[in-house]
């Protein structure tokens, strides 16, 4: 894992096991997202759409078996549902802004389902820029949230109603790849989700991406 990455997560997760360091701890948070979020903006920035829609470790075990695309999808797709089905109990940008429709997307779950070939054929039929559109509208949206809390809602456990709402939606598919995510979010609070959809499953997620550049880019 990236040193100054792996550095900033501990730091936030240290920090904001305080009171008076809680705000600090935030603010660590949100700087280790936005040097991240650059990374995911230069890859679509240096790259043509169809190369973000390549599978160059196809067979590989781990996060650089998918595509760029796919990866950014569903991180955000993940902290979406996270942030305002789990956390806020509201509508998801991805309702909201008619962005299955916008995005094209023929799912509207988080692609844990997906696997080998689905996920090359998956990401080829998005619409790249309005993806990203996606992602940074979702990316807004959960720091909006996070910069109104304190330390004591960061102990507010997932409950049966969470659940329930989850289930509702659909959004997690039940292919077995996929239904465990249903007992892990709700077994969490929302520290445990800040510890990982916002902020350690994107920096596993854009590691695999820079592979998978480094793959695309290899001479053929």
């Amino acid at each position: 894992m990236n040193k100054e990455w792996s550095d900033l997560n501990k730091r936030f997760q240290i920090l904001t096991k305080n009171d008076a360091t809680f705000s600090e701890g935030m603010d660590v948070l949100f700087s280790l997202r936005d040097s991240l979020f650059k990374e995911f903006l230069r890859l679509k920035n240096v790259l043509p759409p169809e190369a973000l829609c390549e599978q160059p470790f196809v067979n590989a075990a781990g996060y650089h078996s998918k595509t760029i695309a796919y990866s950014v999808y569903h991180v955000f797709r993940i902290e979406d549902i996270c942030a305002h089905t789990l956390i806020a109990a509201d509508d998801e940008i991805f309702f909201r802004g008619g962005f299955q429709e916008r995005m094209k997307s023929p799912i509207a779950t988080t692609g844990n389902e997906l696997s080998g070939r689905e996920i090359a054929e998956f990401s080829a039929r998005l619409d790249i820029a309005t993806l990203y559109e996606y992602a940074v509208e979702v990316k807004k949206s959960t720091e909006s949230m996070l910069q109104k809390m304190r330390r004591a809602d960061f102990k507010r456990k997932m409950n049966a109603q969470d659940r329930e709402r989850l289930l509702s939606l659909g959004v997690v598919s039940e292919d077995e790849n996929a239904a465990w995510l249903v007992d892990y979010w709700c077994g969490k609070d929302v520290r445990g989700l800040a510890q990982m959809p916002f902020s350690r499953h994107w920096i596993m997620h854009v590691e695999a991406a820079l592979r998978i550049e480094r793959g695309v880019r290899k001479p053929k």
